[in-house]
């Protein structure tokens, strides 16, 4: 009789539990997405170029197709005025446009109102085709570009047709020199030393009105930089930063060092020795297919929070 009379409890618990999330869930989801009306960073992708699966690949990793496994990126979002930008035009530019629409609460659907590139490796900048006439056959979408990374696309097909025909145009950004692009955002590039064969490497500090953010997904190493990644990360709430190979001996096919980056073993000893409070700023995104702490049942996965830092993930929202 006890047993039942507790059973009956539990089950008048449950159904209470169950209709205060159903009543309330709405509410919380709401204030997650909305961020208040603040600008806001939504990360659309957080692996290398190549993504998931990697062509080639025949190891666990790529035997199946995750939807949340994008290549990098970022979206910029202003509700107070309506605009939303791209960070990065990835192959993947079309979901990830689409997710962007999702989380933006934009009434201006398939509508950008500018792309930020960081340099011409295929992960980064060759979704610009896909606003081409073969596909969207967009209008006069600004993208902006370093120097030789606008050169690049105005010197070589199907880049330069794009701006032949006005799909794109191109805004020459500067090293260091920041640019507003509404009245709660402001953006600077930053060089980075990276493989640049056919243009410079930039990371960027996005500065909102409450918080800032800096992204640098593709760097070599930070000790060929000649600024100090610490002191920055001091200087702002989130840093978003390269951690494309766990470790040494992630790749059994290829040498290493022909694409060098900072390996995250390295990065977590070099800023081990931060306060907690800068340590829990860092999040790890660009991880290469290869990459263990993909999995978040990993010792690698498991070793990365343990320490104090972050992995990015697909759809995570980020208030400024």
């Amino acid at each position: 009789m006890i047993n039942r009379y507790k059973k009956e409890i539990n089950y008048k618990f449950a159904w209470i539990i169950l209709f205060t999330q159903v009543l309330y869930f709405p509410l919380f989801s709401q204030e997650l997405n909305s961020t208040n009306n603040n600008p806001f960073i939504v990360i659309l992708g957080t692996l290398q170029d190549g993504g998931s699966p990697h062509i080639g690949c025949q190891k666990d990793c790529c035997k199946y197709q995750d939807p949340t496994k994008k290549i990098v990126s970022l979206g910029l979002v202003d509700p107070s005025e309506n605009k939303k930008f791209l960070i990065e035009a990835t192959p993947e530019i079309n979901n990830q446009l689409k997710k962007l629409d999702s989380v933006s609460g934009s009434k201006l659907t398939n509508s950008i109102d500018g792309i930020f590139l960081t340099h011409a490796h295929i992960g980064h900048y060759s979704g610009l085709m896909y606003l081409g006439k073969e596909a969207w056959n967009s209008n006069s979408i600004p993208v902006y570009a370093m120097p030789k990374m606008k050169l690049f696309l105005e010197n070589n097909g199907p880049w330069s047709q794009l701006i032949k025909i006005n799909n794109i145009v191109l805004n020459e950004i500067e090293d260091k020199k920041s640019t507003k692009i509404s009245d709660n955002l402001i953006i600077t590039p930053y060089t980075v030393p990276h493989r640049d064969e056919f243009s410079e490497t930039v990371g960027y500090k996005i500065i909102g009105p409450n918080k800032s953010a800096l992204f640098i997904p593709d760097i070599d190493k930070w000790s060929k930089w000649d600024m100090n990644i610490t002191e920055i990360i001091k200087e702002v709430d989130y840093a978003l930063i390269d951690g494309t190979f766990y470790g040494i001996g992630e790749l059994n096919n290829r040498n290493m060092a022909e694409v060098p980056h900072p390996l995250i073993t390295e990065s977590m000893e070099l800023f081990g020795a931060m306060s907690e409070k800068d340590r829990n700023k860092i999040w790890f995104i660009h991880l290469n297919h290869s990459n263990p702490a993909l999995n978040k049942n990993s010792a690698e996965y498991k070793r990365i929070i343990d320490k104090g830092f972050h992995l990015a993930s697909y759809g995570q929202l980020i208030s400024l």
